[in-house]
């Protein structure tokens, strides 16, 4: 018992995680400057006297509902796809499922004007399936429907990757549970799997509308850029980029903000409480 007394008082009890060392505060610091430093100029050299003319143009209004709309579309076809698609390589091992990972998460590493190149050849006039649907009339590259479908390709693995995550660590034990008490897989699957795993689900869909909205490449090379038609706000700051400076400048701000209002406003709080992973 002595023995056991001397042990317990030998055990250090900790009551707090230790604290960091302090030179990691540094390198930390520097990081975030190197991020935020950027944005910071880019507000810096905004013609604050003239930002509202240069951003209410026919073609920066154009650009812009174009970017909102073709952003909401291309999310909502995520949601679609993406959900179903992350449940299956959450729940799922086989090694047609490992084999599929690695390929579903491929957009995220490639260059965009690559993705834009393989829509066009998948999609396109001459496309494998693209010639297929020319036949029976149905166009799809250089068309606002191309847009979408750019802006999902590179969309779809942020909400893959953030729903699979989601389901991992929620583990399937409510749902053996509810399907033990007689529920349907559809009831199980509306009652439970949705509900759990809603975090994951929103923070997936605002990392998706946040990269569909600032997608040029694949857009660029697959839909082209066609003023109210293809020309989203990233391809019109691009052309105004040459022709008029200031115009590129303070549509870059209004792009900022809305990208930071969709990610503070639906995602802060989701960001706080760790729930990207």
């Amino acid at each position: 018992m002595c023995h056991d007394a001397d042990q317990h008082r030998r055990t250090p009890v900790v009551s707090a995680p230790p604290g960091l060392p302090r030179w990691i505060y540094l390198p930390a610091a520097l990081g975030a400057v190197f991020v935020v430093l950027p944005l910071v100029a880019v507000v810096v050299k905004v013609d604050w006297t003239r930002f509202w003319t240069l951003i209410v143009s026919d073609s920066s209004t154009a650009a812009l509902l174009l970017s909102l709309k073709t952003a909401s579309a291309s999310t909502l076809l995520c949601l679609l796809l993406g959900v179903p698609l992350g449940l299956v390589l959450a729940r799922s091992e086989g090694r047609l499922v490992r084999l599929t990972r690695p390929l579903i998460l491929l957009p995220l590493v490639l260059p965009p004007v690559v993705g834009g190149i393989a829509l066009l050849y998948a999609f396109g006039r001459l496309g494998l399936i693209g010639r297929y649907l020319e036949a029976a009339g149905v166009h799809i590259a250089f068309t606002t429907a191309a847009v979408v479908l750019a802006q999902t390709f590179v969309s779809l693995p942020f909400l893959v990757i953030s729903l699979e995550g989601a389901a991992r660590t929620a583990g399937a034990e409510y749902e053996v549970v509810a399907a033990t008490l007689g529920a349907r897989p559809s009831t199980v699957w509306w009652r439970v799997t949705l509900p759990l795993l809603a975090p994951g689900l929103l923070s997936g869909a605002v990392l998706a509308f946040a990269r569909a909205l600032g997608e040029f490449g694949a857009t660029l090379t697959f839909a082209g850029s066609r003023q109210g038609v293809t020309r989203t706000l990233p391809l019109e700051i691009y052309l105004q980029r040459e022709a008029d400076a200031d115009a590129a400048v303070a549509l870059s701000v209004v792009l900022v903000v809305v990208a930071a209002v969709v990610v503070i406003g639906l995602g802060g709080r989701r960001l706080r409480s760790g729930a990207w992973a």
